[in-house]
């Protein structure tokens, strides 16, 4: 037998441990309570209890805990008292002997090992005198250290003990003492003695009502992390969430079973779960082995058990009061637990099980042939028919649900629905004859809906058997039809040379020059790759030959695709209104010819064309027009909404785009998870958090190597410089853009792309130069990254000549950073390129070309100019939530000695201190830091300007707080950028 495994770890119940907390206080200092905690079996009130019990003991109080017994009323009165007492009794508890004779023997008849009195003698007349003696000892306990007493399992309590709870409520005063009560709320059914006692105890202000809720699926997962040893699969968590439905102790059986959450239940759990079914009348046992197979109303219960309506309802009455039946929102009845549920079905025999089945999908049937093909009903009908074992029945019942599913843009369940038919076919005679359709019919229906439903690889599969089952010498057109979807799936799991060859080998199928609808329908698919891979001549080309055909067949499908292609490509190649009219164009006939997709389609790649062209915000505005316009939960639309998550970034929105994130990606595959992981990339460089960017960089480092689209390869390139340039790896910084623009540059004349990679090219090579001038390394380091310098600049300015406003923010920046590197740094130079940034609205890189400009102006030693441009770039970087940025804009405030506008004083220098000193450094201070900048140690320090080594090392550690630096190479390098190494003082 299993042995249950369990969490150490004590998961969730905050809020109702802070409460009983706050009471245990309150009942030290004088202000007694008495709260009682609820919650379904299993659900953990004992081991809310524990912990309350140990924080009370870590206070020095005293506590004592008595359990009821399920034995039947009166045969065990007082049971948890007496439970809690008899150890204290046993050992001679002083609290006992300050009692009175007349009370000691009143206790006597409960506790007979106290002497004084017989069990006998407690008569009903006389339980006060046993309640008063009870509560005289607690008391007595109490004044000594404050008392918690527990009595677990209230729904089993006796009469007696009932009562005492009702006389404590009455009576506690000021004694130190908490008294807490735990009960099962599912036990408790309509007539159960414990109610009135719960309905008197609510309304006393003395008393505390806990109720312990599941666990919720985050809390489930820290439990199973501390059982497991590392965080849970999602699968795991999902499989055993669904079980366990967030019950702590189901969860823990489950385990016990196996680690993966699977397999029957253990025979403790369901045995004690079962006994609680067999308590009921055959009536109630009835209803509930319908119900494990399906939710029913009062009319499908009354049909189906045979019972007379009396019955039904008193059946029903009956299990819903046990607490093992619920009343559904539908106005039907289901369990209150998964668990219950599993174990009435799992005892049910298989025959018994077919026949209630069969039943319920007949009765079910019959409801949608009056009502129509609901989506949920003609499921249910499809999932009984094969429960039932009636596989003709059960593939008819599910091609048709998978048609209801699609008709509401059900995708999903459309897919699951056909796989099931698909596995079916094979079965039952005449497949064919019972569906209306044969099998590749059914095979294209599951891959179109297995890609609307964002699942590429399954679409692939669908494909390929499909082909296996067309011959393409007799059916060359639909084997071409075929091969274009294929070559679509191709595409999504980033495979473009594959989805190349396959639409290649598709119009080969075909005759030359032929019009028909699979050869416009393949060069559509064709321009559309090209126009992906930012072959944008030759995308337009084919395009504007896939319009040709289309309108030639009265295609108006294809005519869309084909529009939504050329519009992209001029748009991308910076015809902006050429582009925006012909995809304006693709969105009216989508609509007009109820197109859903591709009306999703249109407004993606408008939005893209805007926001390549610096018209952000606009773009911004079109992709939430085509959120509100889309199906929900389809390709498309997330495609839509991670578009959204980039415009608002690059607008300067990172709240908004961060709430646009979806939580998880788990979901998403290909490309559209590449688009999550990028999205969560970006803003974790925004903000600074380069550990949480590199996560997400190093999970798409392989998609970027493997894929032909610019649009990926661009911004992996970019970031990944950014992220190692900014951790110092120049070396890897360099490999990442020259990685990127290799694979980029073949064969694609995507002018945003490259421009986007060259510019962080540039500025990684002024990093490099900057850094190798001021370690004073050779000459041929710095050269060398002048002259990777200028090459990158040179794609800049190619870039800009050839695109628009964003390619010319780009290279502004990029002569700025070229500046740097020869050691010009220019103010006026980071000005313009912080203006052309602004006139886009593009604050990020706007607010990076302010810092470089201040830091510029100090170079210069123009230290009131710097203030004036840090100041608002500081408060605006803070206000975008880019904390790096910030930091770097306080640390050069803080080595130059700025006073910035917001920090309350005036900007520049402060009164009094000269101008060229912007540090603050003492005449020794700038000797020393001269011979730090020579590479001088504490000890030749020392040597050189005759002090102790103790009293060099004073000073270097006085001059790297002035600078704000944390090394003496960071001190070296300060000093050779402001000047300060070669001072003129004596030394």
């Amino acid at each position: 037998m299993a042995t249950r495994v369990t969490s150490t770890r004590f998961v969730g119940r905050a809020a109702e441990l802070a409460e009983l907390s706050s009471a245990l206080e309150a009942s030290a200092a004088g202000t007694p309570s008495l709260a009682l905690l609820a919650g379904d079996s299993g659900v953990g009130k004992s081991r809310l209890a524990a912990e309350l019990t140990e924080r009370a003991r870590d206070a020095g109080g005293r506590v004592l805990s008595g359990d009821c017994v399920e034995l039947g009323e009166g045969e065990l009165p007082y049971a948890p008292l007496v439970g809690a007492l008899r150890r204290v009794v046993r050992e001679g508890d002083p609290a006992f002997e300050a009692l009175p004779p007349s009370q000691r023997a009143d206790l006597a008849t409960i506790l007979p090992g106290l002497g004084g009195g017989s069990a006998e003698d407690g008569s009903a007349a006389e339980q006060v005198r046993v309640f008063e003696a009870l509560l005289a000892v607690f008391d007595a306990m109490a004044d000594e250290r404050p008392l918690l007493l527990i009595v677990e399992d209230l729904h089993w309590a006796d009469s007696s003990t009932r009562g005492f709870m009702a006389f404590l409520a009455r009576t506690l005063c000021l004694e130190r003492i908490l008294v807490v009560g735990t009960y099962r709320s599912d036990e408790l059914h309509r007539r159960h003695p414990l109610r009135p006692l719960l309905a008197e105890l609510a309304r006393d202000p003395l008393a505390r009502m806990v109720a312990l809720a599941p666990l919720t699926r985050d809390e489930m997962a820290e439990q199973l992390e501390d059982i497991v040893g590392s965080p849970a699969e999602p699968a795991l968590l999902e499989r055993l969430y669904s079980r366990s439905e967030g019950n702590p102790l189901f969860t823990e059986e489950l385990l016990a079973v196996g680690l993966d959450g699977r397999g029957t239940l253990p025979p403790t759990l369901r045995d004690a779960l079962m006994l609680r079914v067999e308590r009921l009348s055959p009536a109630a046992q009835e209803v509930l082995r319908w119900l494990a197979c399906q939710p029913l109303d009062d009319a499908l219960l009354a049909r189906l058990t045979g019972l007379e309506p009396a019955a039904v309802r008193e059946g029903v009455r009956e299990a819903v009061g046990s607490h093992i039946a619920a009343a559904l929102p539908d106005a039907s009845y289901g369990f209150r637990h998964a668990l219950l549920r599993e174990v009435v079905y799992d005892d049910l025999l298989p025959g018994e099980r077919a026949e209630l089945h069969a039943a319920v999908a007949g009765a079910l049937g019959e409801l949608v042939e009056r009502e129509g093909e609901r989506v949920h009903l003609t499921a249910e009908v499809a999932h009984h028919w094969l429960a039932a074992g009636n596989q003709p029945a059960a593939l008819v019942a599910s091609v048709r649900a998978a048609t209801a599913a699609e008709r509401v843009n059900a995708f999903h369940e459309a897919l699951s629905l056909l796989e099931r038919a698909l596995g079916l076919w094979e079965r039952v005679d005449d497949p064919e004859g019972l569906t209306g359709s044969d099998q590749v019919e059914l095979l294209l229906r599951a891959a179109g809906a297995a890609d609307v439903a964002g699942d590429p690889a399954r679409q692939e599969a669908f494909l390929r058997r499909t082909l296996e089952l067309v011959d393409e010498a007799s059916e060359p057109r639909r084997a071409a039809a075929a091969l274009e979807r294929l070559s679509r799936a191709q595409w999504s799991l980033n495979r473009g040379d594959e989805s190349v060859a396959t639409i290649h080998r598709a119009l080969e199928l075909l005759p030359e020059g032929e019009q028909s609808h699979e050869r416009a329908a393949l060069l559509a698919a064709l321009a559309r790759v090209r126009m992906l891979q930012a072959r944008y001549g030759e995308a337009i080309r084919v395009s504007r030959e896939t319009l040709e055909a289309a309108r030639a067949m009265g295609d108006r499908s294809v005519e869309v695709a084909g529009l939504n292609v050329l519009g992209t490509a001029l748009g991308s190649r910076g015809e902006v209104d050429e582009g925006a009219a012909a995809l304006r164009e693709a969105l009216e006939i989508a609509r007009a010819s109820d197109m859903p997709r591709e009306v999703t389609n249109a407004y993606v790649n408008l939005a893209d064309v805007l926001h390549v062209n610096g018209r952000t915000e606009e773009a911004l505005r079109v992709a939430r027009e085509g959120l509100a316009a889309g199906v929900p939960g389809t390709r498309g639309q997330d495609w839509l909404t991670m578009s959204s998550v980039e415009y608002a970034y690059n607008l300067g929105r990172w709240a908004e785009a961060r709430e646009l994130v979806p939580p998880s990606g788990r979901r998403r595959s290909g490309t559209l998870l590449f688009l999550w992981r990028m999205g969560r990339a970006m803003l974790a460089l925004g903000r600074g958090d380069l550990d949480g960017a590199r996560a997400d960089l190093d999970y798409m480092e392989r998609p970027a190597e493997e894929s032909t689209e610019p649009q990926f390869i661009g911004a992996y390139g970019w970031m990944r410089a950014e992220l190692e340039r900014r951790e110092g790896s120049l070396a890897a910084a360099r490999a990442a853009v020259a990685e990127a623009l290799d694979q980029i540059e073949y064969c694609s004349d995507d002018v945003a792309r490259i421009a986007g990679v060259a510019a962080a090219g540039v500025r990684v090579e002024a990093d490099a130069a900057t850094l190798a001038r001021d370690r004073r390394d050779a000459t041929e380091a710095v050269q060398s990254a002048l002259g990777r310098g200028e090459e990158l600049l040179d794609r800049l300015r190619m870039t800009a000549e050839a695109g628009g406003p964003v390619e010319s923010a780009e290279l502004a920046s990029g002569e700025a950073e070229h500046a740097r590197a020869r050691g010009e740094d220019d103010p006026s130079l980071w000005a313009a390129a912080a203006e052309a940034w602004r006139s886009l609205g593009r604050p990020y890189p706007e607010l990076y070309a302010r810092w470089r400009e201040a830091e510029a102006l100090v170079r210069a030693a123009d230290r009131a100019a710097a203030a004036e441009v840090a100041a608002p770039a500081l408060e605006r970087a803070r206000e975008l939530g880019s904390d790096w940025l910030a930091g770097e804009l306080e640390s050069l405030a803080a080595r130059a000695r700025l006073r910035l506008a917001d920090s309350g004083q005036p900007s520049g220098p402060a009164a009094g201190e000269p101008d060229d000193e912007p540090f603050g450094l003492t005449p020794r201070e700038r000797q020393v830091l001269a011979l730090v900048a020579r590479g001088a140690t504490n000890r030749e320090i020392g040597l050189e300007l005759h002090m102790a080594e103790k009293t060099a090392s004073v000073h270097v550690s006085r001059i790297l707080a002035k600078l704000d630096v944390r090394s003496r190479t960071e001190a070296a390098a300060v000093a050779l950028r402001q000047g300060l190494a070669d001072t003129g003082a004596p030394v």
